[in-house]
């Protein structure tokens, strides 16, 4: 698996997850399901990922989004 896949696996993940916290615990996990989002649209403008700086020390090999 290459960083931009692990990316998206991850952002979707969060994503899942918050919606049903926000289901069964609190309406404001909706902020986090927000954040992932903008998250996502400012790196596919800037190509800046936190998660993508964390994962290539780690090993991965990157994928054509985040060289």
């Amino acid at each position: 698996m290459n960083i931009d896949r692990m990316i998206l696996a991850f952002a979707g993940s969060m994503i899942l997850i918050s919606l049903l916290l926000s289901q069964v615990h609190s309406i404001h996990w909706l902020w986090f399901t927000a954040f992932v989002g903008a998250n996502l649209l400012q790196s596919s403008f800037t190509g800046f990922c936190p998660l993508a700086k964390i994962l290539k020390p780690l090993g991965l090999k990157p994928g054509s989004a985040f060289d």
